[in-house]
């Protein structure tokens, strides 16, 4: 794990050297290992390292024998090893055991078809000399983020937004559809991000550019959810192979590598099998606690690490430190959060450091992949009830969902039928699945400034642009099939993976490992017949067949637990931070002009009423207004910027130079 950023200029002038390490400066806490500098003309990339693989001749830049592509990556190719062997037996010679350098030799090879012979996380440049073009590209997922924007005739990319808002050109303003998005979906399309000009290259795309700009950006990558037949004890078995698999490539690193246990059965799983490959006794594994029991695994964690005989580290938060927390979680996420529960995890990202550890492997994707969530069950007792809205018995299925809201008697009951009844009908919309969490969670655009909306309407809705950007085939998918696609392409992509994922992790400098997305296991799940991932309403149900070799049936026959964190009492609990409610006052939201002053005022009184009841709907919009004001207040209105760093390990043109070379200076 590293991150990149680049600048392709204008025709008139050479990269610009200081802004490349300027730019690289802001990602310090990406890669402290060192920085690469890269420079031809009109181009330049930047590299921070994170050195996990070949410490001592992993420094990026490299290139092919030839010295024609360059190349720099934020991630890891994990089956490297393999394609080494190949490339060395079709004559290609190596100077080094990194990863990247076998990108650059698989791109002079099989050019951009390479993409599909990677199986890992990445983000990369590949710099062509001869041709003087640099193709971007994503992995499947969107694990490693990349961001684009254009300035003043440039072309610039980068890890994250904070880095391209150096640019001299760049206007540090938030952008109205990007937090429109974020108050509906949790997160914002790759067609935007939270700030004005600037957008993702999305998950499985690669885009070209050129001295004529950069070209269209081109899926080389989609998941297929077309079933095959097949026997389900093989295909179980099957399952059980790949995730083994894909947790041994994932072990590959010439640092010691650890791995989360929350307690439950996706982590579990990848706990129990990385700790048989790695030796008894010698994985560290590393789980989140609460002081607040409604929210707190301990007892699931401490089961699990003394079967599985792991060095079990917990960090215990409660609200106080939650609070503490949020708004670094929030710089680091650079876009508003309906939840605190990133916070947390930057809390355990801490402890990872801690224990001198720099790579993790987790559980994201298993829900995705093999039907976890109960937005998947809800969609299935929708659609059953549709058949027959006039039943009264169907909708009782209802209650059998949402173990979480069933605890809240004001959410019970005839309450549930009510919620699930709206546009019960409307089975053709392809996002049914997730219209009702859209239209709930959007009830939160109420706190924005009439302005604001009016800009973001004006560019069109998020459910249109989504549906607009759905494949041609989707419409062939199953119900089931087509509700994980979109929970992939919105909450599992831009919230899990980024907001609680990489950026809380690379807050520590710590790379997150998801061998739930092996590209082999993840087209294995899409091609699962829909009852192995969802029989009747039992969730992961070939998955919790697959790992019976390797979990007790106590941790496999556990439901579902979604992971949460307070929010009431993290901003109005005793130990919460009063600086942070001022920023809801109205002096503060005045001046940032995004909020509704009277609809802040409201929802703020609501939560003083101690201890009147509030809704999870009132929970998300005071943590979505928080943390946009905070947002504006550290990136926009009083941002702290990065000092430039110094490289480690500069290359001009096809020359490595010393860092305090003339030439390198000059250039």
């Amino acid at each position: 794990m590293c991150g990149i950023s680049g600048i392709y200029s204008r025709r008139d002038r050479t990269a610009d050297r200081q802004l490349l390490l300027t730019m690289a400066g802001e990602l310090w806490h990406r890669g402290p290992d060192g920085v690469g500098l890269y420079l031809d003309g009109r181009f330049g990339m930047a590299n921070n390292r994170l050195a996990i693989v070949d410490l001592e001749g992993g420094d990026q830049p490299l290139s092919d024998e030839r010295g024609r592509y360059w190349v720099m990556q934020n991630g890891e190719i994990y089956n490297y090893v393999e394609l080494r062997a190949e490339l060395e037996g079709l004559g290609h010679r190596f100077s080094t055991t990194s990863d990247t350098e076998v990108i650059a030799q698989a791109y002079a090879e099989w050019g951009v078809g390479c993409l599909d012979r990677l199986n890992g996380d990445f983000a990369i440049a590949i710099w062509d000399r001869q041709t003087g073009e640099v193709l971007l590209a994503r992995d499947r997922f969107g694990v490693r983020p990349l961001f684009l924007a254009e300035y003043d005739g440039d072309v610039c990319f980068a890890s994250e937004a904070k880095a391209l808002l150096r640019h001299p050109s760049a206007r540090r303003e938030l952008d109205p559809v990007g937090i429109a998005d974020t108050f509906v979906a949790w997160t914002t399309l790759p067609d935007r991000s939270a700030f004005a000009g600037i957008r993702e290259l999305p998950p499985a795309h690669y885009v070209v550019i050129g001295p004529d700009g950069a070209g269209p950006e081109t899926r080389w990558w989609d998941i297929d959810f077309s079933p095959v037949e097949a026997d389900e004890d093989e295909l179980i078995e099957e399952i059980e192979e790949l995730l083994t698999d894909s947790i041994r490539i994932r072990l590959r690193a010439d640092v010691e590598v650890g791995a989360y246990l929350s307690g439950g059965l996706d982590s579990s799983a990848i706990a129990a099998i990385a700790a048989r490959q790695v030796g008894e006794g010698r994985l560290s594994a590393f789980g989140l606690g609460f002081s607040d029991e409604r929210y707190d695994e301990s007892a699931a964690q401490d089961a699990i690490a003394g079967e599985l005989g792991v060095v079990f580290h917990r960090t215990v938060v409660d609200s106080g430190a939650i609070a503490e927390a949020f708004p670094r979680a929030v710089e680091l996420a650079e876009k508003p959060m309906l939840r605190t529960a990133p916070a947390p995890l930057l809390r355990l990202a801490g402890a990872v450091q801690e224990a001198g550890l720099k790579v993790v492997l987790t559980g994201e994707a298993a829900d995705e992949l093999f039907a976890g969530y109960d937005i998947f069950r809800e969609d299935k007792v929708r659609r059953f009830w549709a058949r027959d809205p006039s039943s009264t018995l169907r909708p009782l299925l209802f209650r059998r969902l949402n173990r979480w809201l069933a605890t809240d008697p004001a959410r019970a009951g005839e309450f549930l039928a009510r919620f699930y009844a709206k546009d019960l009908l409307a089975v053709d919309d392809p996002l049914y699945s997730h219209r009702l969490r859209f239209e709930n969670t959007a009830r939160c655009l109420r706190l924005l400034s009439p302005e604001l909306l009016q800009k973001a309407e004006a560019e069109g809705q998020l459910t249109d642009r989504l549906r607009g950007a759905l494949p041609e085939r989707f419409e062939g998918f199953s119900s089931l099939a087509k509700a994980q696609y979109v929970e992939i392409a919105t909450f599992f992509q831009g919230y899990l993976l980024h907001t609680q994922g990489d950026r809380m992790l690379m807050a520590h400098s710590i790379e997150g490992r998801f061998p739930y997305v092996d590209v082999r296991l993840a087209e294995l799940a899409a091609r699962l017949p829909d009852s192995l991932r969802l029989r009747g309403l039992q969730e992961k149900y070939a998955l919790r067949k697959a790992v019976a070799r390797v979990l007790p049936d106590a941790i496999r026959s556990r439901p579902k637990i979604p992971y949460r964190a307070p929010i009431r009492d993290v901003f109005f609990g005793p130990a919460s931070d009063k600086a942070l409610l001022g920023l809801l006052e109205p002096g503060p939201l005045r001046s940032a002009g995004l909020l509704d002053e009277t609809a802040v005022a409201r929802l703020v009184a609501k939560f003083a009423k101690s201890p009147s009841p509030v809704s999870e709907t009132d929970e998300m919009a005071l943590a979505g207004s928080m943390s946009l004001m905070i947002l504006h207040d550290r990136l926009v209105a009083n941002p702290r910027l990065a000092p430039a760093l110094e490289p480690a390990r500069v290359v001009v043109g096809d020359k490595a130079v010393s860092p305090l070379d003339p030439v390198a200076e000059a250039v």
